[in-house]
């Protein structure tokens, strides 16, 4: 599967012990830093991957929750797997509902704790689940992530980041993508 060109889908070298659905932020592909570390640290792990592109300009007045949890369902639809995981990004963790209606492990970039829809589906997923942030992000909220790792979820909050895990300083960004790779790599290990 292509979009654009690009690959959409990635099987690991091994057999795949796994799906991996990644739904991107609204103005971040899944080829950018965080899902793209994301997707090596899944192959590397076993997992199929298959990203999710969208345009999200054509949602128009869509709700953002359903229109994310199509998205994540059609691809979910097409594959035949016994465990799947979802990785989100921003827009993409909208997709916390279906997945905690589903049971199915996540990893949360730049989750949208401000949003209780989002944060409530996140503490009803009864699955492992990863969340990744930084106060430096006005959509993250601390108070919020604080009672989510309370509850069991693994919370990675880097105090500079902003919501694309990065500063204003080049060598501080690539330090923080650094320690975001190590935190799904350790998530991945024990999935």
């Amino acid at each position: 599967m292509t979009f654009g060109g690009l690959p959409t889908r990635w099987e690991p070298a091994k057999p795949s012990r796994g799906v991996a659905l990644v739904a991107p932020g609204r103005a971040y592909p899944p080829s950018a830093p965080l899902l793209e570390f994301a997707r090596i640290a899944l192959l590397q792990h076993g997992f199929t991957v298959q990203q999710i592109w969208w345009d999200s300009t054509t949602r128009g007045d869509e709700d953002p929750d359903a229109w994310v949890r199509r998205h994540v369902e059609a691809a979910h639809a097409a594959e035949d797997a016994d465990h799947v995981l979802v990785v989100g990004k921003s827009l993409g963790t909208r997709a916390a509902s279906y997945a905690a209606e589903r049971g199915l492990d996540a990893i949360w970039f730049t989750p949208l704790l401000v949003e209780p829809v989002v944060a409530e589906a996140i503490a009803a997923n009864p699955a492992r689940q990863l969340l990744v942030g930084g106060p430096a992000d006005e959509l993250w909220d601390v108070a919020v992530a604080r009672e989510l790792a309370d509850a069991g979820c693994d919370v990675l909050e880097v105090a500079d980041a902003d919501h694309g895990m990065g500063t204003r300083d080049a060598v501080r960004t690539a330090e923080v993508h650094l320690e975001v790779a190590r935190a799904v790599d350790a998530f991945l290990r024990a999935t």
